[in-house]
């Protein structure tokens, strides 16, 4: 064992390992020719790399004694790795007393003493450096430790450049990225597929490796959505690793989620524009009327203009307040939930109801039920909005109930018309942001969509649930269950 470092042959090797990188030079190369440098400088009978994933480690490369270990699998649960990626950063270890099977081997060939350094990236550790000695005498010195440390940080870096490391698909570097990462040849094959890769696919590396890209490859430095056989979409972007191989990373994520808002936000202009535009059109129609011919109107045709304008005025203000709640995310009030009457705040809401929608109302409600635990004043909203659509949905004139009952958890009240009704796969649908049945029924019956998302969204801040149900002999039933106070 040398008594000091070679420090001159360790600076002008890695010149040398400095100018492969800026020649495109990278991965396995570069770092097999580092560890030959740092072997002849520390003096050491040979050095090791470890590369670890989330499943375990791998020795990648290895020179000198020790070069019969490269592709050596290094299993997660072995105790020498566990005391290696825990204390301090760098240690001395004697190759006898690794319990391992390979501690074994290395004895056996006459290695007794290591110098190990974890390489770190953020607190990451990617893998770690081994110099390994034949003398069972006076071990390796500070100098031997500070190069270890020093050359496990540099590896790291290489690391942290994906410099063509990780090696393997399942790298640490690689495997930590939430978004899928492929590498690519000229031919277009895989040649690296990260544990994010096959999650976002559903295509595990031992399928995708060596096989051809499952979607198309956009142009270095461009973005490609593309839209998956299961309907999801993936947004695809790619670059071109430095270097004579003329390799492609390729990066995506799943944009599913945005693509869906997207379209609810495209559905949320067409839909409001015109509902919108309906009450305005009017409302100035009406205006524009009685400005121009005041006086040329009866009595009767200004309280008729003035009625529709007030009518077009509240269709207006319930119609906003319906997107504006439907924008954020606000519940029923900050205030706790508080015991109330139902049936005293289900007479309360219809008397507020408009004077054609209250004129259908038939109650049938029950003495003596539990008080409901909730926000009253929300409850106003989630009728309103029931009948609403109830009254919407069947011929003008007919009846709409509402009744009320009680079990041993909750109080409920139902909402149940004469109309259309509800087909069994539309009930939970219904409920969605902007969904209005068949885009027939969106021209039949104009609406923005939200009434019963709004409904839901209340009912259920305050720890309650709605159904929807087809009514026997014809018509809907929306029914809502409260906790009992």
């Amino acid at each position: 064992m040398p008594e000091r470092t070679d420090l001159p042959a360790l600076i002008a090797g890695h010149t040398v390992v400095i100018e492969m990188i800026n020649s495109g030079d990278a991965g396995l190369p570069v770092l097999t020719q580092l560890l030959r440098v740092t072997q002849s400088a520390l003096g050491a009978a040979g050095v090791a790399f470890v590369e670890f994933a989330p499943t375990g480690g791998r020795i990648i490369a290895a020179t000198g004694a020790v070069d019969w270990t490269i592709g050596r699998p290094v299993p997660a649960d072995d105790p020498d790795i566990a005391c290696l990626l825990s204390g301090p950063r760098v240690r001395e270890i004697r190759v006898d007393r690794l319990t391992g099977r390979l501690g074994a081997e290395l004895a056996d060939r006459g290695l007794h003493r290591m110098v190990a350094s974890r390489a770190e990236i953020g607190g990451l550790t990617v893998g770690s450096l081994h110099a390994l000695y034949p003398s069972d005498g006076d071990g390796p010195g500070t100098d031997q430790h500070a190069v270890v440390t020093y050359v496990a940080s540099c590896i790291a870096h290489m690391y942290g450049d994906q410099s063509g490391l990780p090696v393997h698909g399942d790298g640490p570097v690689v495997a930590a990225m939430a978004d899928g990462l492929a590498v690519v040849d000229r031919d277009g094959h895989v040649r690296l597929w990260n544990p994010a890769a096959a999650q976002v696919t559903g295509r595990s590396a031992a399928d995708a490796l060596n096989q051809p890209l499952p979607f198309p490859l956009p142009p270095p430095g461009q973005v490609l959505d593309h839209r998956l056989p299961d309907g999801r979409w993936l947004r695809v972007t790619s670059g071109e690793l430095p270097g004579p191989g003329t390799l492609r990373v390729v990066t995506f994520r799943d944009t599913t989620d945005q693509q869906r808002r997207d379209n609810d936000r495209d559905l949320f202009v067409a839909v409001t524009s015109h509902e919108l535009r309906t009450p305005v059109t009017v409302i100035k129609g009406y205006a524009d009327t009685l400005n121009d011919h005041w006086e040329s109107l009866s009595d009767a045709d200004r309280r008729m203009a003035a009625r529709v304008i007030g009518q077009r005025a509240n269709e207006l203000a319930r119609l906003v307040d319906r997107l504006l709640s439907s924008a954020t995310e606000a519940g029923p009030g900050e205030e706790p939930s508080a015991p109330y009457d139902l049936n005293d705040a289900l007479c309360t809401a219809v008397a507020d109801l408009p004077a054609e929608l209250r004129r259908r109302i038939t109650l049938d409600l029950p003495a003596g039920l539990p008080k409901v635990l909730g926000h009253r004043a929300s409850l106003a909203t989630v009728l309103t909005e029931l009948c609403t659509n109830a009254g919407k949905y069947s011929p003008p004139g007919t009846p709409i109930g509402i009744s009320a009952g009680a079990d041993g958890q909750t109080v409920s009240f139902r909402v149940s018309d004469q109309g259309i009704g509800v087909r069994p796969e539309h009930v939970e649908r219904a409920f969605d942001r902007f969904w209005q049945g068949e885009s027939g029924d969106r021209r039949r019956f104009p609406g923005a969509g939200l009434g019963l998302y709004l409904v839901r969204r209340i009912v259920e801040q305050q720890n309650g649930w709605v159904s929807l149900r087809p009514k026997a002999g014809g018509g809907t039933v929306a029914e809502v269950r409260l906790p009992r106070g």
